[in-house]
């Protein structure tokens, strides 16, 4: 993995192998603005076939970073290039209540709470 991102407490990393993009530690960026760099990399990252957002080590994501995530899925919906699968923990509670709305947004998105 290679960290792309680095804040005082979360880390963006890819691992271009695996075609997976890792979101890490604690996000309480300010609205959407500030969560641009991030939307800007996963959208970039994987322009066709498979892709992994990886959030199992994301302990706390605020709700512009929801809303941004949200708007991630909207766009590959669209772009109907990516297959995109999104693995969760069921160690982080807010991962289980809110997630599953992405597939909501996604139907053919694969969603794994591990």
């Amino acid at each position: 993995m290679q960290t792309l991102i680095q804040g005082d407490q979360h880390s963006v990393e890819w691992d271009a192998a695996t075609k997976t993009v890792a979101l890490k530690g604690i996000l309480r960026l300010n609205g959407l603005q500030e969560y641009a760099p991030i939307a800007t990399l996963l959208s970039e990252a994987v322009p066709e076939g498979a892709m992994v957002l990886d959030l199992r080590e994301l302990e706390f994501l605020n709700s512009s970073g929801i809303a941004m995530l949200s708007k991630f899925v909207i766009e590959i919906r669209n772009r109907k290039t990516v297959d995109l699968c999104v693995v969760g923990s069921k160690a982080v509670a807010w991962q289980g209540k809110s997630l599953v709305n992405l597939c909501k947004l996604m139907p053919s998105l694969r969603m794994e709470i591990i």
